[in-house]
Protein backbone atom coordinates (compact mmCIF):
# COMPACT_ATOMS: atom_id res chain seq x y z
CA UNK A 1 0.00 0.00 0.00
CA UNK A 2 1.35 3.40 -1.01
CA UNK A 3 0.46 5.14 2.30
CA UNK A 4 -0.56 3.94 5.76
CA UNK A 5 -2.77 6.87 6.83
CA UNK A 6 -5.62 8.83 5.32
CA UNK A 7 -4.02 12.27 5.36
CA UNK A 8 -0.99 11.11 3.40
CA UNK A 9 -3.28 9.59 0.76
CA UNK A 10 -5.30 12.81 0.48
CA UNK A 11 -2.22 15.06 0.21
CA UNK A 12 -0.86 12.83 -2.54
CA UNK A 13 -4.17 12.85 -4.41
CA UNK A 14 -4.17 16.65 -4.46
CA UNK A 15 -1.00 16.66 -6.58
CA UNK A 16 -1.40 13.47 -8.64
CA UNK A 17 -3.27 15.06 -11.56
CA UNK A 18 -1.94 18.29 -13.10
CA UNK A 19 -5.29 20.07 -12.77
CA UNK A 20 -7.42 20.17 -9.61
CA UNK A 21 -10.60 20.47 -11.70
CA UNK A 22 -10.53 18.63 -15.01
CA UNK A 23 -14.04 17.83 -16.26
CA UNK A 24 -14.30 14.73 -18.40
CA UNK A 25 -15.19 11.06 -18.01
CA UNK A 26 -12.59 9.27 -20.11
CA UNK A 27 -9.89 8.71 -17.46
CA UNK A 28 -12.14 8.00 -14.49
CA UNK A 29 -14.39 5.71 -16.55
CA UNK A 30 -11.43 3.62 -17.66
CA UNK A 31 -10.40 3.00 -14.06
CA UNK A 32 -14.02 2.32 -13.06
CA UNK A 33 -14.33 -0.33 -15.77
CA UNK A 34 -11.13 -2.04 -14.61
CA UNK A 35 -12.65 -2.31 -11.12
CA UNK A 36 -16.14 -3.23 -12.34
CA UNK A 37 -17.64 -0.10 -10.77
CA UNK A 38 -19.43 1.31 -13.81
CA UNK A 39 -22.35 -1.15 -13.57
CA UNK A 40 -23.52 -1.32 -9.95
CA UNK A 41 -25.70 -4.21 -8.84
CA UNK A 42 -28.08 -1.90 -6.96
CA UNK A 43 -30.04 1.16 -8.00
CA UNK A 44 -28.53 4.63 -8.55
CA UNK A 45 -30.12 8.00 -7.81
CA UNK A 46 -27.91 10.81 -9.13
CA UNK A 47 -28.54 14.32 -7.79
CA UNK A 48 -27.35 17.44 -9.59
CA UNK A 49 -28.21 21.13 -9.14
CA UNK A 50 -26.81 24.47 -8.06
CA UNK A 51 -28.27 24.44 -4.55
CA UNK A 52 -30.13 21.78 -2.60
CA UNK A 53 -28.07 18.75 -3.64
CA UNK A 54 -26.79 17.88 -0.18
CA UNK A 55 -30.22 18.33 1.38
CA UNK A 56 -31.79 16.15 -1.30
CA UNK A 57 -29.28 13.37 -0.62
CA UNK A 58 -30.04 13.67 3.12
CA UNK A 59 -33.81 13.30 2.56
CA UNK A 60 -33.46 10.39 0.14
CA UNK A 61 -31.03 8.63 2.47
CA UNK A 62 -33.22 9.11 5.54
CA UNK A 63 -36.44 7.99 3.81
CA UNK A 64 -34.85 4.94 2.19
CA UNK A 65 -33.19 3.83 5.43
CA UNK A 66 -36.50 4.29 7.25
CA UNK A 67 -38.00 1.95 4.65
CA UNK A 68 -35.39 -0.69 5.43
CA UNK A 69 -33.14 -0.20 2.41
CA UNK A 70 -29.35 -0.33 2.71
CA UNK A 71 -28.01 2.95 1.31
CA UNK A 72 -24.74 4.43 0.16
CA UNK A 73 -24.52 8.23 0.12
CA UNK A 74 -21.72 10.17 -1.58
CA UNK A 75 -21.56 13.94 -1.05
CA UNK A 76 -18.98 16.72 -1.25
CA UNK A 77 -17.30 18.74 0.03
CA UNK A 78 -16.96 17.82 3.71
CA UNK A 79 -17.03 20.08 6.76
CA UNK A 80 -14.48 18.61 9.16
CA UNK A 81 -13.65 15.06 8.08
CA UNK A 82 -13.10 13.55 4.65
CA UNK A 83 -14.96 10.48 5.97
CA UNK A 84 -18.21 12.50 5.88
CA UNK A 85 -18.24 12.22 2.08
CA UNK A 86 -18.98 8.49 1.98
CA UNK A 87 -21.66 7.01 4.23
CA UNK A 88 -23.07 3.49 4.25
CA UNK A 89 -26.45 3.14 5.93
CA UNK A 90 -25.95 6.50 7.62
CA UNK A 91 -22.48 5.66 9.00
CA UNK A 92 -19.40 7.58 7.85
CA UNK A 93 -16.67 5.56 6.17
CA UNK A 94 -13.77 4.59 8.41
CA UNK A 95 -10.13 5.38 7.67
CA UNK A 96 -9.51 1.66 7.13
CA UNK A 97 -12.28 1.44 4.53
CA UNK A 98 -10.98 4.48 2.66
CA UNK A 99 -7.40 3.20 2.68
CA UNK A 100 -8.56 -0.13 1.28
CA UNK A 101 -10.52 1.60 -1.49
CA UNK A 102 -7.69 4.01 -2.33
CA UNK A 103 -5.21 1.13 -2.59
CA UNK A 104 -7.47 -0.80 -4.96
CA UNK A 105 -7.93 2.29 -7.15
CA UNK A 106 -4.20 3.01 -7.15
CA UNK A 107 -3.46 -0.55 -8.24
CA UNK A 108 -6.08 -0.45 -11.01
CA UNK A 109 -5.26 2.95 -12.49
CA UNK A 110 -1.81 2.08 -13.86
CA UNK A 111 -0.43 5.27 -15.40
CA UNK A 112 -3.79 7.04 -15.47
CA UNK A 113 -3.78 10.16 -13.29
CA UNK A 114 -6.89 11.01 -11.31
CA UNK A 115 -8.01 14.19 -9.59
CA UNK A 116 -8.80 14.37 -5.89
CA UNK A 117 -12.54 14.30 -6.64
CA UNK A 118 -12.22 11.43 -9.12
CA UNK A 119 -10.34 9.35 -6.55
CA UNK A 120 -13.08 10.04 -4.00
CA UNK A 121 -15.86 9.16 -6.44
CA UNK A 122 -14.26 5.84 -7.28
CA UNK A 123 -13.71 5.14 -3.57
CA UNK A 124 -17.41 5.70 -2.91
CA UNK A 125 -18.42 3.36 -5.73
CA UNK A 126 -15.90 0.77 -4.52
CA UNK A 127 -17.19 0.80 -0.94
CA UNK A 128 -20.83 0.78 -2.04
CA UNK A 129 -20.13 -2.29 -4.16
CA UNK A 130 -18.22 -3.94 -1.33
CA UNK A 131 -21.02 -3.34 1.23
CA UNK A 132 -23.14 -3.99 -0.89
CA UNK A 133 -25.89 -1.34 -0.88
CA UNK A 134 -29.40 -1.56 -2.30
CA UNK A 135 -29.25 1.97 -3.67
CA UNK A 136 -26.45 4.50 -4.06
CA UNK A 137 -27.11 8.24 -3.83
CA UNK A 138 -24.53 10.19 -5.83
CA UNK A 139 -24.20 13.95 -5.48
CA UNK A 140 -22.69 15.66 -8.51
CA UNK A 141 -19.65 17.72 -7.60
CA UNK A 142 -19.62 20.23 -10.47
CA UNK A 143 -22.09 20.49 -13.33
CA UNK A 144 -23.28 17.06 -14.38
CA UNK A 145 -22.46 16.07 -17.94
CA UNK A 146 -18.70 15.80 -17.35
CA UNK A 147 -18.72 15.17 -13.60
CA UNK A 148 -17.10 11.96 -12.37
CA UNK A 149 -20.33 10.58 -10.83
CA UNK A 150 -21.86 10.63 -14.32
CA UNK A 151 -19.81 7.59 -15.27
CA UNK A 152 -22.68 5.58 -13.73
CA UNK A 153 -26.01 5.48 -15.55
CA UNK A 154 -28.60 6.87 -13.14
CA UNK A 155 -31.81 4.88 -12.75
CA UNK A 156 -33.37 8.21 -11.76
CA UNK A 157 -31.72 11.62 -12.09
CA UNK A 158 -32.79 14.58 -9.95
CA UNK A 159 -31.88 18.22 -10.60
CA UNK A 160 -32.65 20.21 -7.46
CA UNK A 161 -32.27 23.76 -8.85
CA UNK A 162 -30.47 25.89 -11.43
CA UNK A 163 -28.67 29.10 -10.46
CA UNK A 164 -25.62 31.12 -11.39
CA UNK A 165 -22.48 29.55 -9.94
CA UNK A 166 -19.14 28.22 -11.22
CA UNK A 167 -19.47 30.41 -14.32
CA UNK A 168 -15.86 29.70 -15.36
CA UNK A 169 -16.72 26.02 -15.78
CA UNK A 170 -20.44 25.86 -16.49
CA UNK A 171 -21.30 29.09 -18.30
CA UNK A 172 -22.66 32.49 -17.36
CA UNK A 173 -26.36 31.99 -18.13
CA UNK A 174 -29.03 29.67 -16.75
CA UNK A 175 -29.73 27.93 -20.05
CA UNK A 176 -26.10 26.88 -20.49
CA UNK A 177 -25.83 25.80 -16.86
CA UNK A 178 -29.08 23.85 -17.13
CA UNK A 179 -27.78 22.03 -20.19
CA UNK A 180 -24.65 20.94 -18.30
CA UNK A 181 -26.56 19.75 -15.25
CA UNK A 182 -29.13 17.87 -17.34
CA UNK A 183 -26.23 15.84 -18.70
CA UNK A 184 -26.99 13.25 -15.98
CA UNK A 185 -30.28 12.32 -17.73
CA UNK A 186 -30.50 8.92 -19.41
CA UNK A 187 -32.63 7.55 -22.22
CA UNK A 188 -35.99 6.11 -21.20
CA UNK A 189 -35.29 6.80 -17.52
CA UNK A 190 -36.98 9.31 -15.21
CA UNK A 191 -35.50 12.79 -14.78
CA UNK A 192 -36.94 14.99 -12.02
CA UNK A 193 -36.64 18.78 -11.87
CA UNK A 194 -37.50 20.04 -8.38
CA UNK A 195 -37.45 23.86 -8.54
CA UNK A 196 -40.26 26.15 -9.68
CA UNK A 197 -38.28 27.98 -12.39
CA UNK A 198 -36.88 25.62 -15.04
CA UNK A 199 -34.62 26.70 -17.90
CA UNK A 200 -35.87 25.56 -21.30
CA UNK A 201 -32.59 23.69 -21.78
CA UNK A 202 -33.65 21.11 -19.17
CA UNK A 203 -36.61 20.02 -21.30
CA UNK A 204 -34.49 20.23 -24.46
CA UNK A 205 -31.86 17.86 -23.10
CA UNK A 206 -34.52 15.50 -21.72
CA UNK A 207 -36.21 15.38 -25.12
CA UNK A 208 -32.96 14.90 -27.02
CA UNK A 209 -31.83 12.09 -24.74
CA UNK A 210 -35.24 10.44 -24.49
CA UNK A 211 -35.46 10.89 -20.71
CA UNK A 212 -38.90 10.98 -19.06
CA UNK A 213 -39.06 14.46 -17.51
CA UNK A 214 -41.02 14.90 -14.26
CA UNK A 215 -41.33 18.59 -13.38
CA UNK A 216 -42.44 20.32 -10.17
CA UNK A 217 -45.68 22.19 -10.71
CA UNK A 218 -46.60 20.13 -13.77
CA UNK A 219 -46.18 16.43 -13.02
CA UNK A 220 -46.23 16.68 -9.26
CA UNK A 221 -47.23 19.36 -6.76
CA UNK A 222 -46.78 20.26 -3.11
CA UNK A 223 -48.73 22.69 -0.97
CA UNK A 224 -48.57 23.96 2.56
CA UNK A 225 -51.51 23.11 4.83
CA UNK A 226 -52.44 24.08 8.36
CA UNK A 227 -50.29 23.54 11.46
CA UNK A 228 -46.94 23.71 9.66
CA UNK A 229 -47.78 20.70 7.54
CA UNK A 230 -47.72 20.09 3.81
CA UNK A 231 -48.77 17.47 1.32
CA UNK A 232 -47.32 15.97 -1.84
CA UNK A 233 -49.45 15.18 -4.87
CA UNK A 234 -48.34 13.13 -7.85
CA UNK A 235 -49.88 10.86 -10.48
CA UNK A 236 -52.07 8.38 -8.63
CA UNK A 237 -50.81 9.28 -5.15
CA UNK A 238 -51.28 11.90 -2.45
CA UNK A 239 -49.04 11.91 0.64
CA UNK A 240 -50.82 14.05 3.26
CA UNK A 241 -49.85 15.42 6.68
CA UNK A 242 -46.15 15.69 5.99
CA UNK A 243 -43.98 17.32 8.67
CA UNK A 244 -41.64 20.16 7.82
CA UNK A 245 -38.27 18.64 6.96
CA UNK A 246 -35.61 18.24 9.63
CA UNK A 247 -33.41 20.76 7.77
CA UNK A 248 -34.52 24.37 8.20
CA UNK A 249 -35.67 26.75 5.49
CA UNK A 250 -38.76 27.16 3.33
CA UNK A 251 -36.85 25.96 0.24
CA UNK A 252 -36.40 22.59 1.94
CA UNK A 253 -40.03 21.69 1.30
CA UNK A 254 -39.39 22.00 -2.45
CA UNK A 255 -36.21 19.93 -2.08
CA UNK A 256 -38.05 17.24 -0.11
CA UNK A 257 -40.91 17.21 -2.64
CA UNK A 258 -38.41 16.60 -5.45
CA UNK A 259 -36.95 13.68 -3.55
CA UNK A 260 -40.39 12.12 -3.03
CA UNK A 261 -41.00 12.47 -6.78
CA UNK A 262 -37.65 10.80 -7.52
CA UNK A 263 -38.31 7.92 -5.11
CA UNK A 264 -41.73 7.42 -6.68
CA UNK A 265 -39.94 6.87 -10.01
CA UNK A 266 -37.43 4.33 -8.68
CA UNK A 267 -38.14 0.68 -9.40
CA UNK A 268 -37.97 -0.34 -5.75
CA UNK A 269 -38.85 -3.92 -4.75
CA UNK A 270 -40.94 -2.61 -1.83
CA UNK A 271 -43.12 0.48 -1.90
CA UNK A 272 -42.46 3.27 0.60
CA UNK A 273 -45.59 4.04 2.60
CA UNK A 274 -46.72 7.47 3.80
CA UNK A 275 -45.63 7.06 7.40
CA UNK A 276 -42.13 6.00 6.35
CA UNK A 277 -41.83 9.18 4.25
CA UNK A 278 -42.93 11.23 7.25
CA UNK A 279 -40.40 9.52 9.49
CA UNK A 280 -37.60 10.01 6.98
CA UNK A 281 -38.31 13.72 6.62
CA UNK A 282 -38.44 14.25 10.39
CA UNK A 283 -35.14 12.43 10.95
CA UNK A 284 -33.14 13.94 8.08
CA UNK A 285 -30.17 16.01 9.26
CA UNK A 286 -27.35 17.86 7.52
CA UNK A 287 -24.61 19.91 9.17
CA UNK A 288 -24.00 23.48 8.04
CA UNK A 289 -27.46 24.23 6.66
CA UNK A 290 -29.22 26.78 8.89
CA UNK A 291 -27.81 24.79 11.78
CA UNK A 292 -28.05 26.30 15.24
CA UNK A 293 -25.53 25.78 18.03
CA UNK A 294 -26.95 27.02 21.33
CA UNK A 295 -24.91 28.98 23.84
CA UNK A 296 -24.69 32.36 25.49
CA UNK A 297 -24.24 33.57 21.93
CA UNK A 298 -26.09 31.36 19.49
CA UNK A 299 -24.18 30.29 16.40
CA UNK A 300 -26.02 29.80 13.11
CA UNK A 301 -23.99 27.84 10.57
CA UNK A 302 -24.81 27.94 6.87
CA UNK A 303 -22.67 27.13 3.84
CA UNK A 304 -24.46 29.70 1.64
CA UNK A 305 -21.90 30.76 -0.95
CA UNK A 306 -23.81 32.06 -3.98
CA UNK A 307 -26.60 34.56 -4.62
CA UNK A 308 -29.48 32.08 -4.47
CA UNK A 309 -28.36 30.41 -1.24
CA UNK A 310 -27.68 33.84 0.30
CA UNK A 311 -31.28 34.84 -0.45
CA UNK A 312 -32.54 31.66 1.23
CA UNK A 313 -30.42 32.51 4.29
CA UNK A 314 -31.68 36.11 4.29
CA UNK A 315 -35.33 35.02 4.12
CA UNK A 316 -34.85 32.81 7.16
CA UNK A 317 -32.99 35.51 9.11
CA UNK A 318 -35.72 38.07 8.45
CA UNK A 319 -38.41 35.59 9.50
CA UNK A 320 -36.69 34.70 12.78
CA UNK A 321 -35.02 37.72 14.40
CA UNK A 322 -32.84 37.09 17.47
CA UNK A 323 -33.52 38.51 20.90
CA UNK A 324 -30.37 40.62 20.69
CA UNK A 325 -27.94 41.67 17.99
CA UNK A 326 -27.09 39.64 14.91
CA UNK A 327 -23.53 39.68 13.58
CA UNK A 328 -22.52 38.17 10.26
CA UNK A 329 -19.22 36.34 9.89
CA UNK A 330 -18.16 35.65 6.32
CA UNK A 331 -15.23 34.11 4.46
CA UNK A 332 -15.51 33.59 0.71
CA UNK A 333 -13.48 32.04 -2.10
CA UNK A 334 -12.52 34.15 -5.12
CA UNK A 335 -14.52 32.01 -7.54
CA UNK A 336 -17.66 33.42 -5.90
CA UNK A 337 -19.17 36.86 -6.55
CA UNK A 338 -18.90 38.61 -3.16
CA UNK A 339 -21.27 41.46 -4.01
CA UNK A 340 -23.99 39.02 -5.10
CA UNK A 341 -23.59 36.98 -1.91
CA UNK A 342 -23.59 39.99 0.44
CA UNK A 343 -26.39 41.99 -1.19
CA UNK A 344 -29.38 40.03 0.21
CA UNK A 345 -27.89 40.14 3.72
CA UNK A 346 -27.14 43.85 4.23
CA UNK A 347 -30.40 44.47 6.10
CA UNK A 348 -30.10 41.33 8.22
CA UNK A 349 -26.97 42.18 10.20
CA UNK A 350 -26.03 44.64 12.93
CA UNK A 351 -22.34 44.25 12.14
CA UNK A 352 -19.77 42.05 10.43
CA UNK A 353 -16.71 39.95 11.21
CA UNK A 354 -14.51 39.08 8.24
CA UNK A 355 -12.64 35.78 8.18
CA UNK A 356 -9.19 35.59 6.65
CA UNK A 357 -9.15 32.15 5.04
CA UNK A 358 -5.39 32.58 4.48
CA UNK A 359 -5.63 31.21 0.96
CA UNK A 360 -4.62 33.04 -2.25
CA UNK A 361 -7.84 31.68 -3.78
CA UNK A 362 -9.99 33.45 -1.15
CA UNK A 363 -11.19 37.06 -1.06
CA UNK A 364 -9.26 39.13 1.45
CA UNK A 365 -11.08 40.70 4.41
CA UNK A 366 -10.10 44.09 2.99
CA UNK A 367 -11.92 43.38 -0.28
CA UNK A 368 -15.03 42.20 1.55
CA UNK A 369 -14.91 45.26 3.84
CA UNK A 370 -15.03 47.50 0.76
CA UNK A 371 -18.41 46.00 -0.16
CA UNK A 372 -20.01 46.61 3.26
CA UNK A 373 -21.57 49.79 4.67
CA UNK A 374 -19.13 52.11 6.41
CA UNK A 375 -18.67 51.42 10.11
CA UNK A 376 -20.23 47.96 10.05
CA UNK A 377 -17.04 45.87 10.22
CA UNK A 378 -16.24 44.93 13.83
CA UNK A 379 -13.18 42.81 13.25
CA UNK A 380 -11.20 40.67 10.86
CA UNK A 381 -8.64 37.90 11.17
CA UNK A 382 -8.33 34.15 11.40
CA UNK A 383 -10.75 31.83 13.17
CA UNK A 384 -9.25 32.18 16.65
CA UNK A 385 -9.11 35.98 16.38
CA UNK A 386 -12.74 36.19 15.34
CA UNK A 387 -13.76 33.75 18.05
CA UNK A 388 -12.13 36.03 20.66
CA UNK A 389 -13.70 39.11 19.07
CA UNK A 390 -17.16 37.58 19.19
CA UNK A 391 -16.73 36.47 22.82
CA UNK A 392 -15.64 39.96 23.84
CA UNK A 393 -18.34 41.92 22.00
CA UNK A 394 -21.42 39.67 22.03
CA UNK A 395 -23.62 38.59 24.91
CA UNK A 396 -26.80 36.85 25.95
CA UNK A 397 -29.43 36.79 23.20
CA UNK A 398 -27.00 37.75 20.42
CA UNK A 399 -26.50 35.59 17.35
CA UNK A 400 -23.41 34.95 15.20
CA UNK A 401 -24.25 33.96 11.61
CA UNK A 402 -21.31 32.08 10.06
CA UNK A 403 -21.53 31.57 6.30
CA UNK A 404 -19.82 31.97 2.94
CA UNK A 405 -18.32 28.53 2.26
CA UNK A 406 -17.69 25.11 3.73
CA UNK A 407 -14.20 26.37 4.59
CA UNK A 408 -15.64 29.21 6.67
CA UNK A 409 -17.88 26.93 8.71
CA UNK A 410 -15.02 24.46 9.13
CA UNK A 411 -12.53 27.05 10.39
CA UNK A 412 -14.92 28.50 12.94
CA UNK A 413 -15.91 25.05 14.23
CA UNK A 414 -12.24 24.20 14.62
CA UNK A 415 -11.60 27.47 16.43
CA UNK A 416 -14.44 26.61 18.77
CA UNK A 417 -12.87 23.20 19.33
CA UNK A 418 -15.99 21.42 18.19
CA UNK A 419 -16.41 18.17 16.41
CA UNK A 420 -19.04 18.15 13.69
CA UNK A 421 -22.31 18.49 15.61
CA UNK A 422 -24.98 15.85 15.30
CA UNK A 423 -28.27 17.77 15.35
CA UNK A 424 -30.85 16.47 17.81
CA UNK A 425 -34.54 16.16 17.12
CA UNK A 426 -36.57 19.35 17.05
CA UNK A 427 -37.03 20.59 20.60
CA UNK A 428 -39.56 23.30 20.12
CA UNK A 429 -37.47 25.84 18.25
CA UNK A 430 -38.60 27.59 15.10
CA UNK A 431 -40.40 25.27 12.64
CA UNK A 432 -38.05 23.07 10.71
CA UNK A 433 -35.00 23.97 12.83
CA UNK A 434 -32.96 21.40 14.66
CA UNK A 435 -30.77 22.35 17.60
CA UNK A 436 -27.31 20.92 17.94
CA UNK A 437 -24.74 20.75 20.69
CA UNK A 438 -21.03 21.08 20.14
Amino acid sequence: MRFQNLQDWLRWQESLHPRAIDPGLERVSRVARRLGLDRPSGLTLTIAGTNGKGSSVAYADSILRSAGYRTGAYTSPHLLRYNERIRINGVESSDAQLLRAFHAIDQARGRITLSYFEFGTLAALYLFQEAPVDIQLLEVGLGGRLDAVNLVDADVALVSSIGLDHADWLGSDLETIGREKAGVFRADRPAVFAASAMPASIAEVAGARGARLCRAGEHYHWLRTADSRWEWRGPGRIVPELPLPGIAGEVQVANAAGVIAALEQLDLPRAIDDETIRQGLREARLGGRLQRLPGTVEWLLDVAHNADSARVLADWLLAYPPRGRRIGLIGLMRRKDPAAVLAPLYDCMDGWLLLDLQDPEAWSPETLAGLLPTGMVRGQGDGMELLRASEQSLGVGDQLVIFGSFRTVEQMLRARGARLPEPAADTGNDPGVASAGP
